[in-house]
């Protein structure tokens, strides 16, 4: 499939769940959008908008197993949760209590919004190798007192790549009155979503990552329960709305200005490309991949794998140690000696090398990494 994306053929590219690539049929339709818009602004965004935001929305709730009012398109993650953040009206005492596996930028996220307001903002260790459900959760528990507020927990992590047991913890969280918020950045086109039967209360997700969605599209799931709490990130004609749609939930985070909408739009043609590409054998296809090179890269430079024991992590990214190494100057030697795009970073100390492959990868890309690691390591 690689004659489907719009990569650099001269770069080997396992590194898809930093920014996702987009294959071209879905950059096609996102330019459609872009040339629609500047035919007629207004009518397209004066008049039309409400309407085609509704139908993408109902597209992705679909897909995500959810209602379509209870799903609001955002640019990023990180944005979504800012907003999150912004409106919990956190105060001197409270406690956000999180794992050590998050994303950095959410990580400074929790710590600005804490530092304003007096709050702490509480790391849990989550030891590797991943231990069974029951483990993680009582791990993450440990954590827990009368004065945690929310749960903020990726369900799949960004520098370890494991998957995260957030249905068991966000039913014993709710519980306990805890509001669960999770980050699902690389669950998107990874993993098979029901965002109802996950049960939190916030969920974000990517729809530029695993979906193959252009660059500018994620989304915030909210449970009806909480969503009159999230006050708008930017205040514009949805609060009190002239006209009110669906919910104040739409109208006060959907419409913030003028801008492109592109990207949210062609998102259904992102659903519609997997589907027609028949993505569950293409997931197996790189779940396959993953597994062998990840048994390979441990068994030949006696790297560690951060997942459980004899259980391989079902999905397209996966993480291990590196022996004693400077990651940065792997990663960048691998770029400009060998043309492979890939991350190697420091976590906890822990040089580790975070492969992610997608239908555009073969056994090739896997060989030309483990050739070149073969003349970097040895």
């Amino acid at each position: 499939m690689k004659d489907l994306f719009l990569l650099d053929p001269n770069v080997i590219y396992l590194n898809h769940g930093s920014f996702g690539a987009c294959p071209l049929p879905v950059f096609e339709a996102y330019q459609r959008w872009q040339l629609e818009l500047e035919r007629q602004p207004v009518a397209f965004l004066g008049r039309r908008a409400r309407e085609l935001m509704a139908t993408a929305r109902r597209s992705l709730a679909g897909y995500l197993g959810c209602a379509a009012d209870n799903l609001v398109y955002f640019p990023n993650p990180t944005t979504a949760i800012n907003m999150v953040a912004r409106s919990l009206g956190l105060k001197q005492g409270d406690e956000i209590l999180t794992s050590d596996h998050e994303y950095g930028a959410m990580d400074r996220t929790w710590r600005f919004i804490c530092q304003k307001r007096g709050a702490t903002y509480l790391r849990q260790a989550i030891s590797i190798p991943l231990g069974e459900p029951g483990k993680i959760v009582s791990q993450l528990w440990a954590g827990v007192n009368d004065r945690t507020r929310v749960i903020f927990l990726s369900h799949i992590t960004s520098p370890t790549a494991l998957r995260f047991p957030v249905e068991a913890v966000c039913e014993r969280a709710r519980q306990e009155g805890i509001l669960t918020i999770i980050d699902g950045a690389h669950a998107p086109g990874q993993l098979d979503l029901n965002l109802e039967q996950i049960g939190a209360d916030i969920y974000t997700g990517a729809c530029h990552k695993w979906l193959c969605a252009p660059k500018g599209s994620a989304f915030l799931y909210a449970r009806p329960e909480v969503q009159a709490n999230l006050e708008p990130l930017v205040v514009s004609w949805g609060w009190e709305p002239e006209t009110p749609g669906p919910s104040p939930f739409i109208d006060q985070h959907e419409w913030q200005g003028t801008r492109d909408i592109a990207a949210y739009l062609s998102t259904p043609s992102a659903i519609a490309f997997q589907k027609l590409n028949d993505w569950p054998v293409v997931r197996r296809r790189c779940n396959q991949m993953a597994q062998d090179l990840q048994a390979r890269l441990c068994a030949e430079f006696d790297m560690q794998k951060l997942n459980p024991a004899g259980v391989p992590a079902p999905m397209q990214m996966f993480s291990v140690q590196l022996p004693e190494v400077d990651p940065e100057e792997l990663q960048r030697s691998l770029l400009d000696e060998y043309n492979i795009e890939v991350v190697a970073l420091s976590w906890k100390n822990r040089p580790l090398l975070r492969v992610s492959l997608q239908a555009y990868n073969d056994d090739a890309d896997t060989e030309a990494l483990i050739s070149a690691l073969h003349e970097l390591l040895h």
